[in-house]
């Protein structure tokens, strides 16, 4: 037996940030970072705060990957401050730092009182860029920065209440950050169509969220005040968040993790530019295999009005619309034009690949891999 639960209630369009003007609590800890207070977009969230008479309390310590450390610290503040309402407001990694802190909030309070009399705070999430869909995912992942490694989290705990998809929000994301997020966006529903787990349910929200990456990424990409493309793409990130919380994700993802983890990579940046390896490795098609995961990906073909009379030229279709959409918005295609040493890449790649095997999202991966195939698909990311 399956389980689809919509358990967010979402909220979008413009201004859809009016929303705030109904929350009940009387005390709510805003988790931002500083960019976002320097932005005014925090602001925004105050007035409405001041105006209803809420007491509230900002934490701005958010930083990119998020680490052990500054979930640490958050935790420490939260409680102290005891709020009803946690609002996240930022790119993924302030909702995940979010998350972070409310499922050891959880953690510490269960060994305070009854389980059952525990009140969770209501959450509510904002994201300000169109990537990870963290706003309605039960996903998390913290960052050991002693070992250098990405820990995700998931517990159903996590996800957000409320999650506002207001475009407003993301109008002054720079094209680099909208090129990067996009494709995070793309990766998602990619790889969220081929998981095991996936079903019909994921599909309709993957596909979707898809034919908006082709459709309007590079839009937003080119003009970042064309509101229909910043709407359509935050939409897509929140379409992708569902797909993936149920379907699961897979190497893409373990691999990002790992590699960014070491290299400082940003994360949809680290995505996009294994994308094409992974379908390669996944489909097998140049294994003179036609399998059920190269038929998914061809499906993809068809649904974009890619070339798909066979199955391979479907997955190739793919593989190409990906690398062309990266082109135009200068992502790089391998890890070599990253400006990676490639003694410092040889160094790494075991611990890389060891880190990968463990990582919560390969189980979900559509075929069972090897750490020889993890080192294959990374040989040829670097070079090519």
């Amino acid at each position: 037996m399956k389980r689809f639960n919509l358990s967010t209630e979402i909220y979008y369009e413009s201004n859809s940030i009016e929303k705030l003007k109904d929350i009940k609590g009387k005390k709510v800890y805003i988790v931002t970072d500083e960019l976002m207070v320097k932005l005014g977009n925090i602001a925004k969230i105050t007035y409405i705060l001041d105006d209803k008479g809420i007491d509230w309390c900002i934490f701005d310590k958010v930083i990119p990957d998020p680490t052990v450390n500054i979930i640490n610290e958050g935790l420490f503040n939260m409680i102290e401050f005891k709020p009803d309402t946690i609002v996240a407001i930022g790119g993924g990694s302030s909702i995940d730092t979010a998350k972070g802190i409310l499922y050891f909030y959880l953690k510490v309070v269960e060994r305070l009182v009854d389980e059952d009399n525990i009140n969770k705070p209501l959450f509510i999430a904002i994201p300000t860029t169109s990537g990870t869909g963290s706003e309605v995912t039960s996903y998390s992942v913290v960052t050991d920065e002693v070992n250098d490694t990405k820990i995700p989290i998931i517990s159903d705990g996590m996800t957000p209440d409320i999650a506002i998809i207001d475009w407003q929000f993301i109008k002054t994301v720079p094209p680099s950050v909208t090129a990067d997020t996009g494709l995070d966006v793309l990766t998602h529903a990619i790889e969220a169509y081929v998981a095991k787990e996936s079903s019909d349910y994921t599909d309709i929200y993957a596909e979707k969220s898809i034919e908006h990456v082709f459709r309007y990424l590079l839009r937003a990409y080119n003009n970042g005040e064309d509101g229909e493309a910043r709407e359509k793409m935050h939409n897509a990130s929140c379409m992708a968040g569902v797909a993936f919380t149920h379907a699961g994700l897979g190497i893409n993802h373990s691999l990002a993790h790992a590699l960014g983890a070491r290299f400082h990579i940003p994360h949809g940046r680290a995505n996009a530019l294994l994308l094409p390896y992974i379908i390669e490795y996944n489909s097998g098609i140049n294994e003179d295999r036609e399998s059920k995961i190269a038929e998914r990906y061809s499906e993809i073909s068809r649904v974009l009005g890619f070339p798909h009379s066979s199955i391979k030229e479907g997955v190739i279709s793919l593989i190409e619309g990906i690398k062309i959409l990266k082109e135009k918005m200068n992502i790089p295609s391998t890890l070599s034009e990253m400006d990676i040493e490639e003694n410092e890449f040889r160094q790494a790649i075991d611990d890389i690949v060891e880190k990968a095997m463990k990582d919560a999202c390969t189980s979900s991966n559509p075929r069972n891999v090897r750490k020889e195939d993890l080192k294959l698909i990374l040989e040829k990311a670097y070079k090519n």
